[in-house]
């Protein structure tokens, strides 16, 4: 008996050694993007694109308003947790936060913006060379609290999460004229891999290995686009969804050339656009009720302060609803999409 219970005991510290190294193979979530994975960074800049009020983060820790364009937590806060780190991912600007929060997660990204400089600029939003120049303050940072090394280390074992795009068609492209006068739009998509590709090789640069390189969503299915569609009975926008469907392809072309060209990268694309469509076009097998428009105010176009707690049309349980407000889905959607793109992606880094 008593040999029995040494092994029984040498077993359990055995899982418990394999559960810590399985979970440390990834020590930290490093997030780039727009306000699909925005925590707050644009509380801290001059621009109207701001979620930092109630009903915002209604459904968060507490009840609070973070600046997270949902009701509750994005995607990369639900990434987080399944890779055994913590349930939020904070925003880099946060002053409420420092390098040790940061060594775990962090997200610099920034509502509003998107691949191309001009689409930052439209609201006045952090560009993603900005965010680059973030992530080289924080790794300065990290250096000076955990040591060269085990800093170098950190970035080289951290998941690298990229999720934008989105803004730069529907916010810039298809909204003012100076792109679409210079490009068509697939020279414009090409536009944007070639600063996607530029941006992976930089973090490649600084010692990133691990990245996630996000897919755009059916962005004709928005609810802020389908009110517009008017023509097309309130439906999807066809040839918004095509773009995105176009756009992801190059996406993916990029992800399997970028592999060849860099040695020990091991670069992922994430596509959310089915499980995402799947849920707008079968709400009831994942548990919605209403998939054409939002839970906040009417649901049909506001979203930012158009979105406010005096709007009495704002239901009241969030989880019947995939979209949040007329650009963004609720808590419970990105939780579906994220551990969806865990298991079918992510799953190789765990």
């Amino acid at each position: 008996m008593a040999y029995l219970h040494i092994s029984c005991l040498l077993l359990a510290q055995c899982l418990l050694l394999l559960v810590t190294r399985i979970v440390a193979k990834v020590p930290a979530v490093v997030v780039f993007g727009d306000s699909s994975v925005d925590a707050g960074n644009n509380n801290q800049i001059s621009t109207v694109l701001k979620s930092n009020f109630q009903p915002y983060g209604r459904d968060f820790d507490g009840g609070m308003p973070t600046g997270r364009f949902s009701n509750g937590r994005v995607p990369t806060d639900f990434i987080s947790k399944a890779f055994g780190l913590r349930s939020s991912v904070p925003a880099y600007l946060d002053p409420a936060y420092n390098i040790s929060d940061f060594a775990v997660g962090v997200t610099f990204a920034s509502a509003g913006t998107g691949y191309d400089t001009a689409t930052s600029d439209v609201l006045s939003v952090i560009p993603l060379w900005k965010q680059l120049q973030y992530y080289k303050e924080f790794q300065n940072k990290l250096r000076l609290y955990m040591g060269g090394n085990k800093a170098d280390q950190t970035i080289y074992e951290a998941l690298h999460i990229m999720s934008l795009g989105t803004n730069d068609f529907l916010e810039n492209y298809y909204t003012y004229p100076g792109r679409s006068n210079q490009y068509s739009i697939e020279q414009y998509q090409d536009f944007l891999i070639g600063i996607a590709g530029n941006f992976i090789k930089q973090l490649y640069g600084l010692g990133a290995r691990k990245i996630s390189l996000g897919g755009l969503p059916p962005m004709g299915c928005l609810p802020l686009e389908r009110t517009t569609n008017i023509m097309g009975g309130n439906d999807c926008v066809s040839n918004y969804n095509n773009v995105a469907l176009e756009f992801n392809g190059k996406l993916k072309t990029l992800t399997t050339n970028l592999n060849k060209q860099l040695p020990g990268i091991k670069l992922v694309f994430s596509n959310p656009y089915y499980i995402f469509l799947h849920m707008i076009r079968r709400p009831s097998l994942y548990g919605f009720e209403v998939s054409s428009v939002a839970c906040c105010a009417s649901g049909m176009f506001e979203m930012g302060y158009a979105c406010n707690r005096n709007n009495l049309f704002t239901c009241t349980d969030a989880s019947k609803y995939i979209f949040w407000d007329a650009f963004h889905p609720t808590e419970k959607a990105n939780h579906i999409i994220s551990d969806y793109v865990v298991k079918k992606v992510l799953a190789q880094f765990l």
